[in-house]
């Protein structure tokens, strides 16, 4: 998914493991987001082995491997 994915498209949650937040030192979605919702990209971080996404309304930036795009 990390070179589809940019700013202004939509993601669904798919969950998040701890590996995966500790990853790249990313924020934990888990208290703040909900599996199956939908959230907008505002900003996408790209690093040599991940790529960091911040959505629209929520603090943090997170492992792009928790989302799905969303095809609209």
């Amino acid at each position: 998914m990390d070179h589809e994915l940019r700013s202004g498209l939509t993601v669904k949650y798919l969950g998040c493991s701890q590996e995966q937040i500790n990853w790249g030192n990313n924020d934990d979605p888990r208290p703040l987001l909900f599996v199956g919702d939908e959230y907008y990209v505002e900003h996408v971080e790209h690093h040599a082995y991940h790529t960091k996404i911040e959505l629209r309304g929520v603090k943090g930036k997170f492992n792009s491997v928790c989302f799905k795009l969303v095809e609209k």
